[in-house]
């Protein structure tokens, strides 16, 4: 007898284990968020994904112009912000004259009229160039965005002077520590309320980097990411949100958010609750793999409250507000 009473007691011990850990995660019992909509390099020319690597030529291969606008510019901004973007990313290079510039790759030669490394060039250099100058969607026939990006290319305090009250992602493209604290000098002088409504992410150093200089901003780096989750998945099981997981932004690739304890609404409320924000990607997220089309739309979780990454904010946009309207007429 004794030994079956053990048993039993071993059995119900197990049973309360597994029943705490399944509410204790479920996502039905937390409640259900309203997702916000971020919107990548603004509103941007897509281009074709297959194949692609770090040095692929992307405005070689863009898809037919449906709207005018170039990636990492105010024009492009402004029509994300109005498609209905909450947050809109965009990737910072240093100038040789202390200034940062925004702007994608690494040289110039691919989308602009120019030569040379980003970096190496001055602010006022690169603000003479044409960025729409290298986009074709046909092979070189036709450069449909020639002439029409002169003068686009703008720089960081430019953009924080025209959206005061907006929220920004900002990219670091480099892995250099020195990029990362004179980033955050610059941002460190803004007003505290300005910073709240900034992130930023990039390469490993210069996030350790900045984040040594000016950690009440929420920034991510492919190691900040890799110990958050790891950490999360070690204990999140019993509510417990490790440090790491604090202050931070996470960017889940959708095909493994199912794995985080209480995706999602429950690991959303977690990460909120300790200053950090979570942003869901596409697919496994490779090369910025984003919510675009209305079919990706209807896979989003019901009731997530994080952001949602798109490189098509006028798609996801127009999908979010037909939805609103549908549930309002319920």
């Amino acid at each position: 007898m004794g030994r079956k009473r053990k048993r039993k007691r071993v059995l119900l011990v197990m049973l309360g284990i597994a029943a705490f850990v399944y509410f204790n995660n479920a996502s039905w019992l937390a409640p259900a968020g309203q997702p916000l909509l971020l919107a990548h390099r603004g509103l941007a020319q897509t281009f074709d994904m297959e194949g692609i690597s770090g040095g692929t030529d992307t405005s070689k291969r863009i898809h037919p112009p449906e709207h005018p606008y170039l990636e990492n510019t105010i024009p492009s901004m402004e029509a994300a912000f109005a498609a209905g973007a909450d947050v809109v990313e965009f990737d910072v290079h240093p100038t040789n004259d202390g200034h940062f510039a925004v702007f994608h790759d690494w040289t110039v030669d691919f989308r602009t009229d120019g030569t040379g490394v980003t970096r190496e060039l001055s602010l006022a250099e690169l603000q003479r160039l044409d960025v729409g100058y290298g986009y074709t969607a046909d092979g070189g026939k036709t450069y449909p965005f020639r002439g029409k990006g002169a003068g686009l290319l703008p720089s960081l305090d430019q953009v924080l002077e025209r959206f005061p009250e907006r929220e920004f992602l900002i990219n670091i493209k480099s892995d250099d520590a020195e990029e990362g604290r004179q980033l955050a000098r610059l941002l460190a002088a803004l007003p505290p309320e300005r910073r709240a409504l900034l992130a930023v992410y990039g390469g490993d150093r210069p996030i350790r980097a900045f984040r040594e200089e000016l950690p009440e901003i929420r920034t991510m780096s492919r190691a900040t990411l890799k110990k958050a989750l790891l950490a999360y998945f070690a204990v999140g099981w019993t509510g417990y949100v490790p440090a790491s997981c604090r202050n931070t932004q996470v960017h889940v690739p959708e095909r493994y958010a199912f794995l985080l304890w209480g995706w999602p609404r429950r690991f959303v409320s977690r990460m909120e609750s300790a200053g950090t924000r979570v942003v869901l990607v596409a697919g496994k997220g490779d090369f910025s793999e984003g919510f675009d089309t209305g079919a990706d739309f209807a896979r989003l979780p019901k009731g997530y409250g994080g952001a949602i990454w798109t490189n098509r904010i006028d798609r996801l946009g127009k999908h979010y507000r037909d939805r609103e309207r549908e549930a309002g007429k319920r």
